[in-house]
């Protein structure tokens, strides 16, 4: 098994990234000896898409086949996206566009939703109704919304309740995540697939 983790903020040394680093060593420590990749969209990697994607164009190939090459080697993926105005990020957006057609076909996915205040629902519901026809990414009914996130996870040990509380969810959401990997890859596997015939959603 192997977990992806994409911080979505575009911003240099953001929350979110904290919180994909706190996720990453839980999942070193729940999960001894499966691999975990964390991809940070600080300062926008990722061009925005064009029909060049398609092509094959060279700006492509340097800019999303190595990231593409990663997601295809995950089982499971963990999106993490501030709450800007409402609204998830449109790297992630762009993101859940450009792996259109494979890299997440038929694997769990878990929304994390980031908040400097008490809101943080909105991307969730954003994320959950149009981000996945053409990917095929199975987000599972789990998600985290780390609320007051400048207060939270930030030591070894928790701050306050609220810290240990959102601590026990992570872990929670992410050993429900891995239960969904294990069972997504049979799917994978059983040849009902037909990606060729239906290789985008209607």
């Amino acid at each position: 098994m192997s977990f992806f983790i994409l911080s979505a903020s575009h911003r240099p040394n953001s929350q979110s990234k904290k919180v994909g680093e706190f996720i990453e060593s839980r999942i070193k420590n729940l999960f001894p000896g499966q691999n975990c990749d964390l991809f940070s969209l600080e300062n926008n990697p990722i061009p925005l898409w064009d029909s060049g994607v398609w092509e094959g164009t060279e700006t492509w190939t340097q800019a999303w086949t190595p990231v593409k090459e990663r997601l295809e080697k995950a089982s499971a993926f963990i999106a993490i996206t501030p709450e800007w105005g409402g609204m998830a990020t449109p790297g992630i957006r762009n993101f859940l566009l450009l792996a259109s057609g494979g890299p997440l076909s038929h694997k769990p996915g878990l929304i994390v939703s980031v908040s400097a205040s008490r809101n943080g629902a909105y991307p969730v519901s954003e994320l959950r109704a149009n981000t996945t026809k053409n990917n095929q990414l199975c987000w599972i009914p789990e998600h985290v919304i780390v609320r007051d996130v400048e207060s939270m996870l930030n030591e070894e040990t928790p701050a306050n309740q609220d810290d240990s509380y959102i601590r026990g969810r992570i872990d929670y959401a992410l050993k429900l995540l891995n239960e969904y990997s294990k069972s997504l890859e049979d799917v994978r596997k059983s040849g009902v697939i037909d990606a060729k015939n239906y290789p985008f959603g209607m």
